[in-house]
């Protein structure tokens, strides 16, 4: 890997270790922080298409359903596509508060689309769908 590389995956990195950080302080504007305005976040149900919804979305979570939890975050793999956009692909779940792991029923796996936008790395794109069985 060159050098740039590795710093574009340190990058990534720590662009998603702010976000789980943020989720677990209950903190909406911090987790959508390195987001772009125009992100997209598609779950079960629903479709968020800008940082100002999903922000706003999160807020109402956390002072509701999601308050006091944190998530579980496994990286299966980060590909770089062309130069400014990178694939990460994570199993996750949500810790509600109480809990000391995530139920079978509450994985799912994560697709996170990042872009390099003047020089920095942002989340332009977030889906999950539920892990319905053990992978191979």
């Amino acid at each position: 890997m060159s050098e740039s590389r590795a710093e574009d995956e340190a990058a990534i990195q720590a662009v998603l270790a702010a976000s789980y950080k943020a989720w677990e302080a209950g903190d909406a504007d911090g987790m959508v922080a390195d987001y772009t305005a125009d992100a997209t976040a598609i779950m079960t149900g629903s479709l968020r298409d800008s940082r100002d919804v999903i922000r706003a979305s999160m807020a109402l979570a956390f002072a509701g359903p999601f308050k006091g939890s944190s998530t579980v975050n496994r990286q299966i793999g980060l590909r770089f596509v062309g130069r400014d956009a990178a694939i990460v692909v994570s199993e996750s779940g949500i810790l509600f508060a109480g809990q000391t792991e995530v139920p079978e029923a509450g994985r799912v796996n994560a697709t996170w689309v990042f872009e390099k936008r003047d020089g920095r790395w942002l989340i332009a794109a977030y889906h999950n769908s539920p892990v319905l069985a053990p992978q191979p």
